[in-house]
């Protein structure tokens, strides 16, 4: 892999604070309550320098939404080696927990929104595919002897209990534990 550039890394490092910055006015807003250019001016940016790092507000939420894989890979780098990958995994969800707890109404209407917007759910669809494959790297880290195939399985059935458990959060309105329905639906796939 070829190193990156300072201009690069200095693009990226402001493309992630101006997603960042957008998924947080947009939990707080809603996607249709805030324009480009309230996202830019929250960020400290003019509108057209907010257009050329992310394009759109869609693109922004998307961005925003591939950061936290980076983030749930980091975390389930972070497990102890000795932990079963399975309760790494648990784990290291626990950002969604936390990231949900910041403001719960927020958090559930961008659930509601990916779920609704056709759009932002397709390619959020392609966000978690990045998020499986950051997660099958970790995990042959912590298991080099382990098939390429069954540790992709592992990833995803984490992030397809984190999908049943973000469904039964939204479809309850919030009021279900979101942290309670993440422990029942990866004990419900807890290898033997």
């Amino acid at each position: 892999m070829a190193a990156l550039s300072t201009r690069e890394i200095a693009h990226d490092a402001i493309r992630t604070r101006l997603a960042h910055v957008t998924l947080q006015e947009v939990m707080r807003h809603g996607f249709d309550g805030v324009t480009l250019h309230e996202l830019a001016s929250a960020a400290g940016v003019s509108r057209s320098t907010y257009l050329r790092y992310l394009g759109s507000k869609e693109n922004a939420v998307l961005v925003g939404l591939s950061a936290i894989g980076e983030d749930l890979a980091e975390r389930l780098g972070a497990r102890p080696a000795a932990e079963d990958d399975w309760q790494a995994l648990r784990r290291a969800m626990d950002l969604i927990t936390e990231t949900q707890n910041q403001d719960d109404t927020a958090a559930l209407n961008l659930t509601k929104l990916l779920k609704s917007d056709a759009s932002l759910g397709g390619a959020q669809w392609q966000h978690r595919r990045s998020w499986r494959d950051a997660l099958t790297s970790v995990l042959l880290g912590r298991a080099p002897g382990r098939s390429h195939l069954a540790t992709a399985a592992l990833a995803a059935a984490a992030l397809g209990c984190l999908d049943a458990a973000t469904d039964a959060w939204t479809d309850s309105d919030g009021a279900l534990d979101f942290d309670a329905a993440l422990d029942e639906a990866f004990a419900s796939l807890e290898p033997s």
